[in-house]
């Protein structure tokens, strides 16, 4: 587990996003998903974060990055569709408008999740496993 140092925090925090497509529409090439990495591969870097899996289908992809704790999820999830829709839609011109006459390409809804090293049931053990320290003055010693 490689954990991340900040300024204030020291972290491991992963996300996993999805993205779909506007309508669902099946308009993602494998150039466009080789196309798409880059560009979320650049983003990445520039807010800090790094991809640790991409891939996708013909109408969405999935993202896992890790993160650090002072970024703000909404706006970077916002910058990413922004960033490559403008890019896809300018360079894959024609592909893109057989599907959209408008200047879009994802929809604008999405899915993210955090995601970690173990299940919510192992964190809860470990919590619960604690050497917690018992008050002197608590006969019954809770």
């Amino acid at each position: 587990m490689a954990y991340k140092s900040h300024s204030r925090a020291v972290s491991d925090l992963k996300a996993h996003l999805v993205l779909t497509t506007k309508y669902r529409r099946k308009v993602i090439t494998a150039p466009m998903l080789i196309r798409l990495s880059e560009i979320f591969e650049e983003l990445c870097r520039k807010w800090g974060c790094e991809i640790v899996e991409f891939d996708g289908e013909s109408d969405h992809v999935h993202l896992l990055f890790s993160f650090y704790p002072q970024m703000q999820l909404s706006k970077f999830v916002n910058n990413l569709k922004t960033v490559s829709s403008i890019y896809i839609r300018k360079e894959f011109v024609t592909e893109v408008q057989q599907f959209y006459s408008k200047p879009v390409f994802w929809h604008s809804a999405y899915f993210i999740a955090s995601c970690g090293g173990v299940t919510v049931e192992e964190l809860k053990r470990y919590v619960q496993e604690q050497d917690s320290p018992v008050d002197t003055e608590d006969p019954v010693g809770n």
